[in-house]
This record gives C-alpha cells, sequence and structure tokens, in this order.
C-alpha cells in the first residue's frame, strides 16, 4: 500500500469524501455519529507527543503540495489517534439507539467486561506495545499513514483484543460486526473537491517524493491504552471518565 506503484492505482480512483461538506465556501465536517475503540487522542496523549508532533508536521507538508487547493480537508491535529476496532456508526448507530433505549449503556458495559476478560489474559506492561509509521497510505475518500508492529507480540495482542470484542455474542446482538480487517492507520485528511482536470499522475508523484522524505523520521508510536469513545463527526473523540478502558 506505500509502493509507488500503489500510489499510482489509487490516485486513479479517489472520491470526495462525504464526511466533509461545502457550506458558505468552507469544508465543514457533517454529522456522522458512532462508537469506536481506539487509543487516546493526540491531545490526552503525552507518552506520544514527540510521534504526534512530527505527524502534525507532516500533514502540513501533505496539505501544502502544489496540487490543487482544497484536494485534501485536513482533520484536527489534536484528533489524531490509531483505531483498534470500529464498532458502529452513522445511519446503524442511530436506528440501533432508536429500536434499544438501553443501547449506549449495554456497548459500554459490554466493553467494559470485554476489556476485563483481555485483561485477566496478560500481565500490563509486560510486553509494551510498539508500532512505526510505514509510509503514506491512500484511501479512497482518505489519505493517512500506515502503521506496522515493532515486534510480533505488539501485532498479536491487538489481533487478539480485536478477537475477543468481534466474536462477543453480546457486542453481536447489539448488532456490532466486523467490518474491515486491521489496516493500522492514522487518518491526516479526507478528500475534498476533486477536479475533473486534476493531475493524478504528479498527485501520486508528490505523495511519493513526500513519504521518501519522511521515512525512518518518526519517533515509535506506544499503544498502551485503548478507550471506547463517542464521535458525532469526524473532528472529535470524546467520552465520559468512567466509561470502559484498558491498559496494556
Amino acid at each position: 500500500m506505500t509502493l509507488p506503484e500503489a500510489y499510482k492505482t489509487q490516485v486513479q480512483h479517489i472520491q470526495e469524501s462525504s464526511k466533509f461538506q461545502l457550506q458558505n465556501e468552507t469544508r465543514q465536517a457533517t454529522p456522522f455519529p458512532g462508537y469506536t475503540l481506539i487509543t487516546p487522542t493526540a491531545d490526552e496523549a503525552p507518552q506520544n507527543s514527540a510521534f504526534y508532533d512530527k505527524l502534525a508536521t507532516y500533514q502540513q507538508q501533505l496539505i501544502q503540495l502544489p496540487i490543487d487547493h482544497d484536494l485534501i480537508v485536513p482533520v484536527p491535529a489534536a484528533s489524531f489517534h490509531l483505531t483498534l476496532a470500529d464498532l458502529i456508526w452513522d445511519h446503524a448507530y442511530t436506528d440501533a439507539c432508536e429500536k434499544n433505549p438501553n443501547f449506549e449503556q449495554e456497548l459500554r458495559a459490554c466493553c467494559a467486561e470485554i476489556f476485563q476478560q483481555y485483561q485477566q489474559s496478560i500481565t500490563p506492561g509486560t510486553h509494551p506495545i510498539y508500532w512505526q509509521i510505514l509510509g503514506l497510505v491512500i484511501m479512497p475518500r482518505a489519505v493517512g499513514v500506515c502503521l506496522v508492529p515493532k515486534n510480533e507480540k505488539s501485532y498479536e495482542q491487538i489481533i487478539q483484543l480485536r478477537r475477543k470484542i468481534y466474536q462477543n455474542p453480546q457486542l453481536i446482538a447489539l448488532g456490532i460486526e466486523q467490518h474491515y480487517h486491521l489496516t493500522a492507520h492514522i487518518t491526516l485528511g479526507y478528500f475534498g473537491d476533486i477536479s475533473p482536470d486534476l493531475d493524478r499522475n504528479k498527485l501520486s508523484n508528490l505523495l511519493w517524493e513526500l513519504n521518501q522524505q519522511w521515512l525512518g523520521d518518526s519517533p515509535e508510536f506506544l499503544a498502551n491504552r485503548v478507550e471506547l469513545r463517542k464521535f458525532d463527526d469526524m473532528t472529535r473523540y470524546y467520552r465520559e471518565p468512567d466509561w470502559p478502558s484498558l491498559d496494556f
């Protein structure tokens, strides 16, 4: 996904994201509510401050590339995070809340139970989970950086947690299902205005050059905590102090 051939292919298929729409000549985040399991966001992750500072610099370089204006809509750097497990979003979330007034309470209770079970199966802090940036990744409606585990243990711990989540009968009964395999990434921005005249070859070359400048120049990312968080759109992920969390 981070090879020049992949960039050339992917830029042919990029589409405008519906998560940011034009209002009064600027792109604003559109409602897209749901729940997710993520690492603490950049503004609440002091242990990864050097990593996120680098990522914010990289984001600025990305949106300043000499290509079409408003092609990439940046997300707030304070909201940067690694998603460990998508749960529910958009219409599936609103439908679940309409059908079950206790949906959110039951979701939080399920996550708390899963975290507790997982905690009992590991010794926290024994094997710190480190990931590192492999390079830019271009998705159909967004662009971000792709992460790879530093070692096998770091990968296995995340995969085991995902299995416990997606195979949990109570969560399945709430309508939670696995939609995607894990492609560990941190989103930097979404695609906005895509001109019919967009020079896609130039774009793929610019992205590749930016990638080359940046490779190997990033601090490692410590994934030592996962939290249940809610979002109303793609700019902010929040939680109450008593919501479930898990320390690795």
